[in-house]
């Protein structure tokens, strides 16, 4: 894998920071109000995540395939681990056969590397030491089964189909203790600006019930 293929210098990192204000149900509700789904169904956070914090970066996908190989073959994952951008997420689709891809060491490297979460379609291990981690880890269940002689991983950097969403090199990862939000990159400017918009509107419904108001009377704006 080439370094280039590591490029993330195009990122809209302000929009990232504008949509990080908010939670998992506004970026959807706003990605929808635009036309777009990006639910990552079926994949919630195992490992840690500090009360009301969320997830969001830049994704680097890796695909894994049926394999019948022995001695963890992993070196497309670990590359893809060890050259992660700062703040970017690694996102795995891992579905094709039994097997957690993710536990404590490939969290700890990808911690070290300075990823914001590993995503994984697929189960993953270690709950106990990747939250001692402090991690943001998600997969489909726990299972304590390792991936070797089941599945490896055979490509980086290309599109992943997880449901009814695209996970694309370079588009960004939205998550939180709801779940997760794949945003296209070409959409992550409109996304974060119509989840501020949203936002104000919530916030501004949320302090009229706190001052008495009533609910049908406020809401949907």
């Amino acid at each position: 894998m080439k370094m280039a293929e590591f490029d993330y210098s195009d990122t809209d990192w302000q929009a990232i920071e504008s949509l990080k204000k908010w939670y998992s149900g506004d970026i959807h509700d706003s990605m929808e109000a635009l036309g777009l789904w990006g639910c990552l169904e079926g994949i919630s956070l195992l490992g840690s995540l500090e009360p009301g914090a969320v997830i969001c970066g830049p994704a680097v996908t890796v695909l894994f395939a049926p394999s019948d190989r022995k001695g963890e073959p992993q070196d497309v994952y670990h590359n893809a681990i060890d050259n992660v951008p700062q703040g970017g997420v690694l996102v795995c689709d891992a579905s094709c056969a039994p097997g957690s891809c993710s536990g404590e060491l490939m969290s700890t490297g990808a911690k070290s590397s300075g990823a914001a979460a590993t995503v994984v379609n697929g189960t993953v291990r270690d709950l106990a030491q990747v939250r001692t981690l402090g991690y943001p880890l998600f997969g489909t269940a726990p299972s304590p089964i390792g991936v070797t002689g089941k599945k490896e991983p055979v490509k980086s950097q290309v599109p992943l189909q997880i449901g009814k969403a695209t996970v694309k090199p370079g588009d960004v990862i939205f998550g939180d203790i709801d779940g997760l939000v794949v945003i296209p990159k070409e959409h992550v400017a409109a996304v974060a600006k119509q989840a501020d918009a949203l936002g104000k509107e919530e916030a501004t419904a949320r302090d009229r019930i706190l001052a008495g108001e009533k609910l049908q009377k406020i809401w949907p704006v």
